[in-house]
């Protein structure tokens, strides 16, 4: 994710705290504390108390993680590796020739390494069109920043009302207004001549991110409810891990522990039903957190969160539930293809709205904007996108089926980062020559008997991130030892010289790839699968 200066901006909030991110030297929180006055003035923190569980701006935690960068660097090299970088040195090709991997750089300069690690992160659209005013990504977010002294005085859009989008509201609404506090809430004032600046936002379900709420265990756990054994054991003679199976054996006990510690006896005795299924619960939670109005239902909840957060109460059946969805992750290619369509249609949207955790200060900034009527949001399927007389049109269709359509000179989207097909994988020379194939599953009963795959976007790696190549027996076998960064799978059906861990390439068989957490998770996972091979 962009957490550097040329991408990000001091309005541009992080969305993880401290005691979230994975341990390097020393935490974020201390490195902060560690800060002079200049430079916590210069990251619009010098007025901040630090705190462990505080979420600061993106170019904060950007120049933390390159502090810890050097300091790890430079501790390595004094202990006698040999450490070469290339910064600004881009990559447009990979090639496997025997057992080296070839690198190309865009000046046309060769490198040649045993073992190679693709770890290029996310990748955004380039596909703006600022002659309409329409931008595939937020980022970096200078290029949708007026000029200096200059005001927007219209409606902008975006597609999403994600935590993305909040950066687009935070980064443009500082620049045209101010925030004031009055007893426990902000008030939004627009500068002079920015009164009719305001942002729509278009989100399908009409819903916006819930809050933060306090953990009791604010690190993910691989195998914190269940252990690798016993996941494979729940496997069918197909050699599939069924969603139904997994809800009922893992998720079931465990949330049922949860909402015992919440207080939530109807969920208990909903979960104490065997008929009660995932489908049921993801149902059931979504209704509670649905309201007519997105901003009205943030407004009743952030009491609650602010009394888990400031009282130190946590709301255990979020924290469990992202905890199963995090395990499940790091096993989503023993699940068929039904199983696959089913969680990135269903559950996802889900996880990422109403799991999904906006700190409590952006909330009251967009409370503030909504109740000055300068945000808003609209629900409905996005039918079309198309560009003339200087900008973006986009047509939808609302709730109640009815066809509609806006026109805005400036429209961002935010809907997050795609997994990319095949055919745009950067590295084209390991595509043509079968070096990486597509991501693909099985099917538990397919209907063409001469296709039993579903392909997902992205490509196929094992479970310690080693590409597959065409036609490789990726996903097709029964894992049965105790390390997951190990491949059980035939040892030439993987290429052991070349791990891809970037989260664009992964993300159809990693779909829930829950941040610098889960980058902690990967990059240890590749590393093991290397050490053992």
């Amino acid at each position: 994710m962009p957490y550097d200066v040329y991408a990000t901006d001091i309005y541009s909030m992080a969305n993880i705290a401290s005691e979230e991110i994975p341990a390097l030297q020393i935490s974020f929180a201390d490195w902060l504390r560690e800060q002079d006055q200049a430079t916590l003035q210069d990251l619009n923190l010098d007025d901040k108390e630090i705190s462990d569980s505080e979420v600061y701006n993106r170019r904060a935690l950007g120049q933390y993680l390159c502090a810890q960068y050097k300091l790890l660097t430079n501790n390595l090299r004094a202990a006698g590796f040999i450490i070469n970088e290339y910064s600004a040195t881009e990559i447009v090709d990979i090639a496997q020739q025997g057992d080296s991997v070839k690198l190309k750089d865009v000046e046309g300069n060769d490198y040649s390494t045993d073992y190679l690690f693709i770890a290029t992160g996310h990748a955004f659209p380039n596909d703006d069109k600022p002659e309409f005013g329409y931008y595939g990504s937020p980022w970096p977010i200078r290029k949708i920043l007026p000029s200096s002294g200059k005001y927007f005085d219209f409606n902008m859009g975006t597609l999403g009302a994600s935590l993305s989008a909040f950066d687009v509201i935070s980064s443009l609404f500082h620049r045209h207004g101010t925030f004031t506090e009055q007893g426990d809430k902000l008030v939004y004032t627009a500068h002079n001549g920015a009164e009719n600046f305001k942002i729509t936002l278009h989100d399908a379900n009409g819903w916006l991110p819930h809050l933060q709420y306090e953990q009791k265990e604010p690190m993910r756990a691989l195998y914190r409810h269940v252990d690798r054994q016993t996941l494979l054991s729940l496997l069918d003679k197909q050699g599939h891990l069924r969603l139904a199976v997994y809800f009922d054996k893992v998720c079931r006990p465990a949330l049922g522990q949860a909402f015992r510690e919440d207080f939530k006896p109807d969920m208990i005795a909903k979960l104490q039903d065997p008929t009660f299924t995932l489908m049921d619960f993801v149902e059931a939670m979504s209704v509670r957190h649905s309201y007519d109005d997105p901003f009205s239902g943030m407004q009743q909840e952030l009491p609650a969160a602010k009394n888990s957060v400031e009282n130190d109460r946590p709301i255990h059946w979020k924290e469990v539930t992202d905890d199963l969805m995090y395990t499940l992750n790091y096993h989503a290619e023993l699940m068929p293809a039904e199983d696959h369509i089913t969680f990135n249609d269903i559950v996802m949207p889900f996880l990422m709205n109403v799991i999904a955790a906006l700190p409590l200060s952006s909330a009251k900034i967009m409370l503030a904007l909504h109740a000055a009527g300068k945000l808003d949001l609209k629900a409905g399927n996005i039918d079309d996108i198309s560009f003339e007389n200087n900008k973006t049109i986009v047509r939808f269709t609302d709730p109640s089926g009815n066809k509609k359509e806006c026109h805005y000179p400036v429209f961002v989207s935010c809907g997050g980062q795609s997994a990319l097909e095949i055919d745009d994988y950067p590295f084209t020379s390991l595509v043509k020559d079968g070096s990486v194939q597509a991501a693909r599953v099985k099917f538990s009963k397919p209907v063409d008997e001469k296709q039993p795959f579903y392909f997902l976007k992205g490509i196929d790696v094992d479970p310690g991130y080693r590409v597959y190549a065409k036609d490789g027996q990726a996903n097709n076998h029964i894992r049965d030892v105790s390390s997951l960064g190990k491949s059980e799978s035939k040892p030439e059906a993987a290429n052991n010289h070349i791990r891809d861990v970037s989260f664009t390439h992964t993300l159809g068989l990693r779909p829930y790839s829950y941040g610098l957490q889960a980058c902690n998770q990967t990059a240890k996972l590749g590393v093991e699968s290397l050490v053992m091979s």
